[in-house]
């Protein structure tokens, strides 16, 4: 087996961790922040050599991020052939008729992935939840192998126990009654309607056919590590340490703000740092941020009554659009002279913006977001309130995390509403009207919404700032696991 071994310089031992993570920049960004993390908090007795197992296009999309790090080293191997154009090797990459290809590319991987392994036998193994099998390889090579999970604890609870409750669900069917989710602590009822639950949960897909090889394997492993921080989930770290880990290490904002200045621009891709200018010429807290993420796939319909709302909230606004959108002769979803009106009050980005900078912009007042784990920690940690529009997966269980249990934000569509949906087809379309009157109503402060959700996002920031710190729950547990794995790796044979 591969064992941490001394170096040769100054006597420290070298820890070498592979991380393997999913085709999904949700996924990519953040482990690659965890890699970074890890190395950088090398010890005098441990030095962490950390390596990303990449894709090529995947591997240009965090290549600022590693450049100059010399602990952090990129090593490259194919893209499975799943009938996706050349460079197409992510979610957020892919139109949404293709997505399935790139779930199909996670089981094709499987090969390569064992050759890697087997050849550079790393002394441990961080792999991304999808990819069950390294637990065997590393038990084959005699290694630790943990899951890296980019998904907040609240979220895979829930998801743990709608499982539990799986067969009611799929035969009440799409017009079933809503799902209070069992099991939960901290006595705070969670439910959601049929429509809002993730696909696998009402209909055979990957994930349902996989999801108890998944967890098994999760179960098995050395353990989990989870970009939260323990004040944003308590009690729910405590219960998943509990229930879905031999050893849980709760170590975000792995995308920490303190070192977002400098960094935050080129993180993740090259971003847009004209928005940045653009900020800065607007008054404090003014500016309603719009993202939802890379992933995201609005209809053209969606997109306009979205322009309109922004329009008539008559707010501030920087709005960060795919860079597919359209039809590519012409900016068919913007109504006619649109963009000529918003000249000076909005500025549209396309493509990849530096979300963490703008966050961290003292112009930036509400964030509308879909709710991924990483956008909803990143707000938590940047102490901007959140306006939420769920899209996918798991997200509409992230907003009630958001709006209910820690309180920093609110529906941009309440109770009462069109019907919300994971899938498009159940979805109604959210008109201008709605989007303006929660966007103007959110910034105006009406009913101290927005006065008690900022609050809320304040006292957030500083307990993740904290959770960051030297001697935070975070910093602890980083070290905690570099430990472990270091006792781990010393201990065999």
């Amino acid at each position: 087996m591969a064992a941490a071994t001394a170096d040769g310089h100054g006597g420290r031992r070298r820890l070498r961790v592979f991380f393997l993570p999913f085709f999904a920049r949700g996924h990519l960004i953040p482990m690659t922040d965890l890699a970074c993390l890890m190395a950088a908090a090398s010890t005098n007795a441990v030095e962490v050599e950390a390596t990303m197992a990449v894709t090529p296009a995947n591997a240009a999309a965090i290549a600022a991020t590693v450049a100059g790090n010399a602990a952090v080293r990129v090593v490259c191997y194919p893209f499975p052939d799943v009938g996706l154009a050349r460079g197409v090797e992510c979610l957020g990459a892919a139109a949404a008729h293709d997505t399935w290809r790139v779930y199909r590319a996670v089981d094709l991987s499987r090969p390569a992935h064992e050759s890697l392994l087997r050849h550079h036998r790393p002394d441990a193994i961080v792999a991304d939840v999808p990819f069950w099998w390294a637990t065997g390889v590393a038990a084959e090579l005699g290694v630790p192998r943990l899951t890296f999970n980019p998904v907040g604890v609240f979220p895979q609870l829930a998801m743990n126990n709608l499982v539990a409750v799986r067969p009611d669900i799929v035969r009440g069917g799409a017009d079933g009654p809503p799902v209070t989710v069992p099991g939960m602590p901290g006595g705070r009822e969670i439910t959601i309607p049929v429509s809002e639950l993730p696909d696998f949960l009402v209909q055979d897909d990957h994930l349902s056919m996989s999801w108890d090889r998944i967890k098994a394997s999760q179960l098995a492993g050395f353990g989990v590590v989870v970009n939260t921080f323990a004040a944003l989930e308590a009690p729910y770290c405590d219960e998943f340490s509990r229930v879905d880990a031999r050893r849980a290490y709760f170590v975000g904002p792995v995308s920490q703000p303190s070192r977002a200045a400098a960094a935050a621009v080129r993180r993740g891709g090259d971003g847009d740092v004209d928005c940045l200018r653009w900020l800065s010429t607007k008054p404090s807290q003014s500016v309603v941020y719009v993202c939802f993420g890379s992933w995201a796939h609005f209809s053209v319909t969606q997109t306009r009554e979205l322009a309109l709302g922004l329009e008539a909230s008559n707010q501030p606004f920087l709005w960060v659009i795919r860079s597919d959108s359209g039809d590519g002769g012409g900016e068919r979803w913007a109504p006619e002279g649109w963009e000529r009106r918003m000249e000076g009050r909005g500025m549209v980005v396309r493509g990849w913006a530096p979300q963490l900078a703008v966050l961290a912009h003292p112009s930036v007042g509400a964030f509308v977001t879909h709710c991924g784990w990483n956008s909803v920690l990143e707000a938590a940690a940047a102490g901007v309130p959140a306006l939420t529009w769920p899209l996918v997966f798991e997200q509409f269980i992230n907003e009630r995390l958001v709006t209910e249990v820690a309180a920093f934000g609110a529906r941009v569509w309440e109770d009462g509403g069109g019907k919300r949906g994971v899938r498009a087809r159940e979805a109604e379309t959210v008109p201008a009207g709605v989007i303006a009157r929660a966007v103007a109503g959110f910034m105006a402060g009406g009913g101290g919404r927005r006065e008690r959700a900022a609050a809320m996002a304040t006292a957030l920031a500083e307990r993740a700032r904290v959770a960051v710190g030297e001697n935070g729950s975070s910093w602890r547990d980083i070290r905690r696991l570099i430990q472990d794995l270091t006792d781990a790796t010393a201990s065999q044979p």
